[in-house]
């Protein structure tokens, strides 16, 4: 694996991958993503393709950061709206993960995203962070902000995520 830059300033060493499989079993969802934080997995390769990763976890909360670029932009020249959308069920998502026990996963059942500021290359970095409102045995749910350098806010959403035992991900 070589490393790659998801974004300037954000290098994920390991290149990019996806989580072991058998290290659902030995580790809880907030350990798994601690693991990418400090880059001893490598980066989900869809930060790459959008330009954003993950930089912070706690218990209930995820935080990414990223940078919108030329190639996410709509026929009008704006960001699309998807990259937004994508960023926000990151950070939605993960934020569900750190909660999870060891062998459970989870995947993202239904989510809603409001677009409140137009987002354009120039609009530079932005922070996304998304916090669990509610978990319960096989469902949770969880909201997130989209904010600009300044704190503007650019989009937010919420998602309700089901969750199952891992095993149930395996191959047939």
């Amino acid at each position: 694996m070589s490393e790659v830059e998801l974004y300037p300033g954000y290098v994920s060493p390991l290149g990019l991958g996806t989580i072991p499989h058998e290290d659902i079993e030995k580790y809880t969802g907030l350990e798994l993503l601690q693991r990418i934080v400090d880059r001893k997995y490598p980066a989900p390769s869809i930060g790459a393709r959008l330009n954003y990763g993950l930089v912070e976890v706690s218990e209930g909360r995820a935080v990414f950061r990223g940078v919108p670029g030329e190639r996410h932009l709509n026929p009008l020249g704006g960001v699309h709206g998807g990259w937004a959308a994508t960023l926000l069920d990151s950070a939605l998502a993960c934020a569900v993960q750190t909660l999870l026990a060891r062998g459970e996963a989870y995947t993202t059942a239904e989510f809603k995203v409001n677009l409140t500021r137009p987002i354009t290359p120039k609009t530079g970095e932005v922070v996304c962070e998304g916090f669990v409102v509610h978990k319960g045995r096989t469902l949770a749910v969880s909201e997130a902000k989209l904010l600009d350098s300044s704190g503007k806010l650019l989009a937010f959403g919420t998602e309700t995520c089901s969750i199952f035992p891992a095993e149930k991900l395996k191959p047939r």
